[in-house]
């Protein structure tokens, strides 16, 4: 498999030149792919090239795991080798969030990178919420919907009883070399039955296109869609599991735990 099949196949699936689309994906999936994740990251790049393409450059924490923080310059992600050759490349912006950062490039990728540092991690003002209302979709390559981050999006906007937008504090290292404190989300303390294990993963299947691309399956959706289904999953519930209204499990603490804005220590 080579660059041109790939986007080839992506334009197929009905993504346009300007589209705004976030990609989640593994380079193991497609077997051999000619030039590696630098020829995943070119096909993606053509496929959009008047519009706007979104990778995840997380660590979940690894920096401050191992006694440092995390360095937008150095860090790497902790989301595969596409992503990280995705954020090295000329003209990609990295956002400001301690353990979920966003990588962006394409129409307006300085903008939306720089407004997620007084942004929720997934919520208002975040990159995912620039896909969401500039009608973008979702390509998940060669993985599930386990890998679907958009659901907490999802979660974020339904206030979601689970996780707090900001309640987390950590030190940064921005583009600079400066030091600086920086918030991010406080995570639940257990997984999700719903979105963690991606249980309402069938109830997309009316909304996606499918291909297959030698061994690699390829999904994309609108991320429209994917907001009403995991909203009516959250809020009704599903397969026996109660929505977020009767679930008990609530934000983490721990030692980087602060009050949100706006509250009280």
């Amino acid at each position: 498999m080579d660059r041109q099949t790939l986007t080839k196949a992506l334009a197929g699936l009905g993504i346009e030149k300007d589209s705004v689309i976030i990609v989640h994906s593994s380079l193991k999936s497609f077997g051999y792919m000619e030039g590696g994740a630098e020829a995943v990251v070119d096909a993606l790049m053509d496929a959009v090239s008047e519009g706007t393409l979104i990778l995840p450059s997380f660590n979940h924490g690894a920096p401050y795991d191992e006694g440092t923080v995390f360095d937008i310059r150095t860090t790497p992600t902790t989301n595969g080798a596409i992503p990280e050759a995705f954020r090295h490349r000329p003209g990609v912006f990295r956002s400001m969030n301690p353990t979920h950062a966003f990588a962006v490039y394409g129409r307006d990728a300085e903008q939306i990178a720089s407004a997620h540092e007084a942004a929720p991690a997934m919520g208002e003002g975040s990159p995912i919420d620039y896909l969401f209302r500039h009608d973008g979709g979702v390509l998940l390559l060669g993985v599930g919907y386990t890998r679907n981050t958009f659901h907490h999006y999802v979660e974020t906007m339904l206030n979601t009883p689970c996780l707090l937008p900001r309640g987390e504090e950590y030190d940064v290292t921005d583009g600079h070399g400066e030091m600086k404190r920086a918030r991010t989300w406080s995570w639940r303390e257990k997984s999700c039955p719903i979105d963690d294990s991606a249980r309402y993963a069938p109830l997309m299947a009316p909304y996606e296109k499918t291909i297959m691309l030698g061994p690699c399956r390829i999904t994309y959706f609108k991320a429209r869609d994917c907001f009403e289904v995991v909203k009516k999953c959250l809020s009704e519930g599903i397969d026996g599991y109660p929505g977020c209204a009767a679930c008990p499990i609530r934000p983490r603490k721990c030692e980087y735990t602060v009050p949100e804005e706006g509250e009280n220590a």
